[in-house]
């Protein structure tokens, strides 16, 4: 009788220390602890900071990892384990949500292109384009136009002003909008085709751009992929993603 009486406050002790914990906020929640997101690189600066805000708010551990939206998109389709895609276009997440992967997509920021340059020589030119037929030019950074949403929109304005065939000697493939910034920061080319946010930078406000508005828009979607097992925290993210503090950082990197 005495052992059984001993278990049996054991076990309420047990009980007990639960529920303070539970009461003091303390007690671990199923799923709330870490997510991981897929990030498109021109997102990396306005992602890190919101990141940070909203895990110091919530508890909620954001892992982020950053490439090109195509290759984001490959790496989801071959099972990579990410919660929530942050991509750089709106077609890939509308693919995904065809294809059963995602739930519905949507618009979590805008960017714009810019031509940045190390060198503020560069911008004495009152357009890009003149700037770009400069003869001191001999070679420009294009993130891959055909995984990278913001090297695609560069080559359409390239296009547009009809300059993209007579350029092409001068073109350098960076994988990423991340490394066309970096070529163009350690002076690996003349000028680089970016993505706003990398203006407001350390690096970038030791250049100077141009913007350009010759470049389509480019919406930015998201989507939550459904194999998340962490739903209740990639929700609580997502919504943070619209507050007004996310806005805010969004907006000191250029995105509306």
């Amino acid at each position: 009788m005495k052992i059984c009486r001993n278990i049996i406050v054991g076990i309420l002790i047990v009980l007990l220390g639960s529920l303070c914990a539970f009461a003091m906020g303390k007690a671990p929640v199923p799923g709330k602890n870490k997510i991981s997101v897929a990030v498109a690189a021109n997102f990396i600066s306005a992602f890190k900071e919101i990141a940070a805000d909203f895990e110091a708010k919530t508890e909620i551990k954001v892992e982020g990892t950053f490439s090109s939206t195509g290759n984001l998109y490959n790496q989801i389709t071959n099972g990579a384990p990410y919660d929530l895609f942050l991509s750089a276009d709106e077609e890939r997440p509308a693919k995904l949500f065809k294809d059963g992967v995602a739930d519905i997509p949507f618009v979590y920021a805008k960017g714009q292109a810019v031509l940045w340059s190390s060198n503020a020589d560069f911008c004495k030119f009152k357009t890009w384009q003149e700037a770009l037929k400069n003869g001191e030019v001999k070679k420009i950074s294009i993130a891959n136009t055909q995984t990278a949403p913001y090297g695609n929109a560069a080559k359409k304005a390239l296009e547009k002003a009809g300059m993209w065939n007579t350029l092409q000697a001068k073109l350098v493939t960076a994988q990423d909008i991340a490394q066309s910034f970096q070529y163009a920061s350690t002076g690996a080319v003349d000028a680089g085709f970016c993505a706003m946010s990398a203006t407001v930078t350390d690096d970038g406000n030791k250049g100077c751009f141009y913007v350009v508005n010759e470049a389509p828009d480019i919406i930015q979607s998201a989507c939550i992929l459904k194999r998340t097992k962490n739903r209740a925290s990639v929700e609580e993210f997502v919504e943070f993603l619209s507050s007004s503090a996310a806005k805010e950082i969004k907006a000191k990197y250029g995105y509306n």
